[in-house]
């Protein structure tokens, strides 16, 4: 999907010089992104290898023309750097760092929107274009390109779609980990409408969790709008029910959000839900030779 990431897409890295940052930028640079520098305040003037660093993202757009940030920030920072990259011109922000205050992120949220941004994240893996690029910390070497899109709230299940749909000889043509916090920027509703508008997609696999309604309204998206093929999975079934479990975004409202709630919600759109994790390509697969 080369319309939101592609090997030409300018990509600076805000947190670059530390240790996360400069470990998954230097890996994004390998595998092909186009990442053109680094924005770390007090730094400036420095390098990470090749990659040149700046004291502010609107120093960095200006010499570099980055369109683009990979935010590996602290939790407590985030916001004011994102806001700060927002305001310079960037218009594609990934956001892999967890933890961000839920009442920053509501109020970030709805000022991307305003700012027409589209925000990946927060507590997201990060995303794809299969053999062109990517922003986050997707490993490169389980990349394929082919023609089947992921979204998911997961990121282990993120790399084990991948890893599926690459052994299975699919590969993938997009993949976007929306994030697991209860508040983040693009929905699997928003997600799926992108993959379903790509020529290079044929299949989609949806991966969610307990917890939210995003899946819920996915569901009701895809019934009436998407005609490609559509695998979920959704992770937690033997989770007792209500209970909270690991990812921020594990919450619950009554039976909305529940395990159940989202897979017959799914399967009422007419998705079909792969039995366990070990077979979401296989059930793709099946699905796409009908």
């Amino acid at each position: 999907m080369s319309q939101l990431l592609n090997c030409s897409t300018r990509i600076m890295v805000q947190g670059l010089t530390g240790k996360s940052g400069r470990l998954h930028g230097l890996n994004c640079l390998k595998y092909g992104s186009r990442i053109v520098g680094g924005v770390v305040p007090g730094k400036g003037g420095s390098f990470v290898d090749s990659i040149p660093v700046f004291n502010s993202a609107e120093e960095c757009i200006n010499k570099t023309g980055a369109e683009a940030t990979l935010v590996f920030v602290p939790a407590l920072h985030t916001i004011e750097a994102v806001h700060e990259a927002v305001d310079a011109g960037i218009k594609l922000v990934v956001i892999i760092t967890e933890g961000i205050p839920v009442h920053d992120m509501s109020w970030l949220k709805v000022y991307l929107q305003k700012k027409s941004c589209i925000c990946i994240g927060p507590n997201s893996p990060g995303i794809a274009t299969a053999g062109e690029a990517k922003m986050g910390i997707i490993p490169g070497e389980i990349l394929k390109k082919g023609n089947v899109g992921i979204v998911s709230r997961s990121g282990t299940l993120t790399y084990e779609a991948i890893m599926q749909t690459t052994n299975a000889g699919l590969g993938q043509s997009m993949v976007i980990g929306v994030g697991g916090d209860p508040v983040h920027g693009m929905s699997i509703k928003e997600a799926v409408h992108l993959l379903e508008k790509d020529i290079t997609t044929e299949g989609i696999i949806v991966i969610g969790e307990p917890g939210g309604g995003d899946e819920e309204e996915a569901a009701r998206y895809i019934e009436q709008h998407v005609d490609k093929p559509v695998v979920g999975f959704i992770a937690g079934v033997n989770a007792p029910e209500g209970k909270r479990m690991g990812h921020a975004g594990a919450l619950f409202f009554g039976h909305k959000g529940s395990c159940a709630a989202k897979i017959k919600a799914l399967q009422g759109a007419g998705i079909t839900i792969a039995e366990n994790y070990e077979v979401i390509a296989d059930t793709l697969m099946k699905k796409m030779s009908v």
